[in-house]
């Protein structure tokens, strides 16, 4: 009988599942649309550009995610510095029960380490690490479940100048296969398309300028749950924002691990150097068969959009930056 029981509750729950993804789709089929950087197409959900299967994850996650009060929420636009950020947050968060020379993200890609809020966790929260706390997301501040918020659950955001983003994102698309993509057609985003709808907003999670905006101005409201970063500042003075994570998320360095060099131990850890030539992260893939993972790290440098962007391009962005950030306080300098 117990098992009779069980057969019928599964069937009930996957006749609720389907149910539940036939509502979903009925409300993306209301919203207007637009052809992205490739063959996809492009939803518009509360002032931001999703593609359908992430759009999907984030309604369910909206809907049904449960936070924990200890959370510690890592968020960007993609491309920003998010690979970086993941793994120095697990790395900090996991250090006193696991030696630094046997890291999980030595074996790991960081996004395995650490699971997408409107991914992996957005039909079922319950697949998370109840040991590491971290959970990364794509999603707008304003987009973000009321749990969340709610909750009071930390965040820590990290963004990057206009210009790198834009040719990371670009250079990540343009060899990615993203799910609701039509890839038979083999076509690359060629760069002038794909500037133009990166400066109209038309981009994943865009308008990016919307995208910082809305945490920054939540970070300047909330200083003590929301930590805003800069992928520059991060390059420049890894060792201080290092500290200033752990700080941040109640993981502080004692004085006896700063002396015996656990701090800069993290740092050569999650460098792009050693993270880029780890196997894991060379062969493989993520989410099924939608990305390769070795797509994840290119080059992690700053001011690598002078290969890329013409000067008149590179002061487009720039004016459109001065423009959207004017009054707000944040500027980027790189």
């Amino acid at each position: 009988m117990e098992f009779s029981s069980s057969k019928s509750n599964e069937k009930e729950d996957h006749r609720s599942d389907l149910k539940t993804l036939k509502l979903y789709n009925e409300i993306i089929s209301t919203l207007p649309k637009r052809k992205g950087w490739k063959s996809d197409e492009l939803c518009h959900y509360q002032g931001f550009w999703h593609t359908f299967f992430y759009l999907e994850g984030l309604l369910s996650a909206q809907q049904h995610f449960k936070p924990q009060t200890n959370d510690i929420i890592l968020s960007s636009f993609p491309k920003t510095g998010t690979t970086w950020l993941k793994a120095l947050s697990f790395a900090i968060m996991t250090r006193s029960s696991v030696d630094i020379s046997a890291s999980p993200l030595l074996i790991t890609m960081p996004h395995e380490c650490v699971l997408s809020l409107e991914g992996a966790l957005a039909h079922n929260s319950f697949h998370r690490n109840q040991d590491t706390p971290l959970i990364g997301t794509h999603v707008p501040y304003t987009s973000l479940p009321k749990s969340i918020i709610d909750s009071g659950c930390k965040i820590i955001y990290i963004c990057r100048d206009p210009k790198d983003t834009f040719v990371s994102l670009w250079q990540f698309a343009r060899n990615a296969s993203l799910k609701g993509a039509d890839s038979s057609t083999g076509e690359d985003a060629e760069l002038e398309k794909a500037f133009e709808l990166f400066c109209d907003g038309v981009t994943y999670y865009g308008p990016y300028w919307d995208h910082v905006l809305g945490y920054w101005k939540a970070s300047l409201e909330s200083p003590e749950r929301i930590l805003f970063l800069k992928f520059e500042d991060l390059k420049k003075e890894a060792l201080f924002y290092v500290k200033k994570i752990a700080e941040f998320i109640s993981y502080p360095f004692s004085l006896e691990e700063e002396e015996k060099g656990m701090v800069q131990k993290i740092v050569d850890l999650c460098s792009f150097q050693n993270l880029s030539e780890l196997e894991v992260n060379k062969t493989g893939h993520l989410h099924g068969n939608m990305f390769e993972k070795r797509l994840f790290f290119r080059k992690g440098e700053t001011g690598d959009w002078k290969n890329y962007l013409t000067p008149t391009m590179a002061t487009r962005l720039d004016q459109i930056t001065e423009q959207k950030l004017r009054s707000s306080g944040l500027t980027f300098n790189a």
